[in-house]
C-alpha cells in the first residue's frame, strides 16, 4: 500500500494512493462498514489511526484496517473520499518525524566521486547526522527555496526508511521488524555556505559549514508517498535516480550502500531510542552537482525517484 499525507481545504489528512487517485482514510470510524472493535487491536482499546505513522505503529493490525477501509471506499465509491491528485496538496508522508537521521558517505561511488579513496568498511562505522525536521521537511510539489546566504545548492536522492516500532539496542538480525515502510528523500545541501566575516581556516569551520548547509528551510523534500514494507521484497535492490530539468544526474541501485539498512538501524539504536515516525535517509550515490560544479538555480525542477515508491518532484525558487 502507498500511504500519503495531504492537505485538503486547509486540513491535514491521510490516505492511500493508487493510479493518481487519493483515497482518504482519515476518521475511519466514520466509513460505513469499518468496525473498530477492541479485538481488532489485540484486545486493547485503541482509537482509529489518525496519521500514516499511527497506521504503521499498529503493525499488521494497522495495515489490515487501512486495507479494509480502502476496499470499502473503492467498492462503495464514496465521492468525498475519492480524490484526484489535482484536488489535494501532497505533504511529506511523515510531515513531522521525531528524528530525521541522515547517513554521510554511505555509497562508495559518492565517496570516490568526491575524490576520496575507497573506504574500508571493516574500519568504519555509519556516520549519522540530523536535519531539523520542523523546518526542512516538505512534500512533493513544494518548492526548494534558495536563501540569500546560500551559494552552491546540491541534490542528493536517497531511500528513506520509516521506523514503526520503538526500540533501543536493536540487533541487525531483527532490525527490519522495526521498519514500517520506505519513502524518497532529497537531502538538499549547500556546498559553500556564505559567511559574513572572514575566518581563520580550520577543519572545524569546514565541518560545521558542511553541516549547517544541510539545515536550511525546505532542504529535506520527502515523498510522494510511503510504500509499506510488505510491498518491497528487498530494499537493497532498488533503482535510485535523480533528474534536473529532465536530465539524469544520478542513476544507481541501493545494493551499492556500504552499510545495509539493518546495520544502520542497529548502529543508530545504540545512540538513541528509535521511535515510530523516525526517518532514516540511507545515503546517496555519485552524480552530485559538486562533481561537475553544477548546482540548482531558481526555475529548475528536481525529480528524485526510487523504484517501487515513486517520483518526488520539487521546483526550485529563490527565497523572497
Amino acid at each position: 500500500m502507498k500511504l500519503v499525507t495531504f492537505d485538503l481545504n486547509g486540513r491535514e489528512r491521510f490516505g492511500a494512493l493508487e493510479d493518481d487517485r487519493v483515497y482518504e482514510l482519515s476518521n475511519m470510524e466514520k466509513i460505513p462498514g469499518v468496525n473498530l472493535e477492541r479485538q481488532a487491536f489485540g484486545g486493547r482499546a485503541a482509537a482509529a489511526p489518525a496519521s500514516v505513522v499511527d497506521v504503521l505503529a499498529l503493525g499488521n493490525t494497522g495495515l489490515e484496517l487501512a486495507q479494509k477501509a480502502l476496499d470499502i471506499v473503492k467498492k462503495t465509491k464514496i465521492r468525498s473520499r475519492t480524490l484526484s491528485l489535482a484536488e489535494v496538496k501532497l505533504k511529506a508522508p511523515v510531515p513531522r518525524p521525531p528524528k530525521l537521521l541522515c547517513m554521510a558517505g554511505n555509497f562508495a561511488s559518492h565517496v570516490t566521486g568526491g575524490g576520496t579513496k575507497p573506504l574500508d568498511k571493516s574500519k568504519l562505522w555509519p556516520r549519522i547526522f540530523m536535519k531539523p525536521p520542523g523546518n526542512t521537511v516538505i512534500g512533493s510539489g513544494e518548492p526548494i527555496l534558495i536563501p540569500s546566504n546560500a551559494n552552491k545548492i546540491d541534490w542528493e536522492c536517497e531511500l528513506g526508511v520509516v521506523i514503526a516500532r520503538r526500540g533501543k539496542f536493536i540487533k541487525a538480525a531483527e532490525a527490519l521488524d522495526y521498519v514500517g515502510g520506505y519513502t524518497v528523500i532529497n537531502d538538499v545541501s549547500e556546498r559553500e555556505l556564505l559567511i559574513p566575516v572572514k575566518r581563520q581556516e580550520n577543519k572545524w569551520n569546514e565541518f560545521f559549514d558542511w553541516l549547517n548547509g544541510k539545515w536550511f528551510d525546505t532542504f529535506a523534500p520527502m515523498g510522494p508517498c510511503l510504500t509499506t514494507k510488505d510491498e518491497i521484497e528487498d530494499p537493497h535492490n532498488l533503482r535510485i535516480t535523480l533528474r534536473v530539468n529532465g536530465q539524469t544526474r544520478q542513476d544507481a541501485n541501493t545494493r551499492e550502500m556500504i552499510f545495509t539498512i539493518p546495520e544502520l538501524i542497529e548502529w543508530a539504536s545504540t545512540l538513541f531510542t528509535l521511535e515510530p515516525g523516525d526517518v532514516i535517509a540511507t545515503g546517496t550515490p555519485s552524480g552530485l552537482g559538486a562533481e561537475t560544479n553544477t548546482f540548482l538555480k531558481p526555475g529548475d525542477l528536481v525529480e528524485a525517484e526510487v523504484e517501487k515508491i515513486g517520483i518526488l518532484r520539487n521546483p526550485v525558487a529563490k527565497t523572497e
